[in-house]
């Protein structure tokens, strides 16, 4: 009969890495005119400071079922060597950016479906 190996009571059975092996983290986010309609995917990579290392976007009416987006989508997270991804649960807001496709503090004209609910607009009704 084969002996086992008794475990050191002293010795932790798992340990956690230190946090900053985490880092970077590369997360996915969702927009759309709608809650459930992706037409463009923001991927942003950032390090334990919080610091932006590289973002990049993709958009279109298919983003989110194109297999070539996603390819291109895990080389640049790959590529940037993060170690852990986060993912946004669903569509987090519209496609069209404040200050940049809009005027910086209303609501988008091109999505009434958010009208109220992103962006400095939303706050400023809080």
């Amino acid at each position: 009969m084969a002996k086992r190996k008794r475990r050191d009571p002293g010795k932790k059975p798992f340990q956690l890495p230190p946090p900053e092996s985490k880092y970077p983290i590369a997360t996915i986010a969702h927009y759309g005119p709608d809650s459930r309609t992706v037409t463009k995917i923001a991927v942003g990579v950032v390090n334990q400071h919080d610091m932006v290392l590289a973002m990049e976007r993709w958009a279109g009416p298919d983003v989110a079922t194109n297999p070539g987006i996603k390819a291109q989508i895990l080389a640049f997270i790959g590529q940037h060597g993060a170690k852990n991804v986060i993912v946004t649960d669903g569509v987090i807001g519209c496609p069209h950016e404040e200050g940049l496709d809009f005027p910086e503090g209303e609501d988008c004209p091109f999505c009434p479906y958010w009208k109220g609910k992103q962006g400095s607009a939303a706050h400023k009704r809080r």
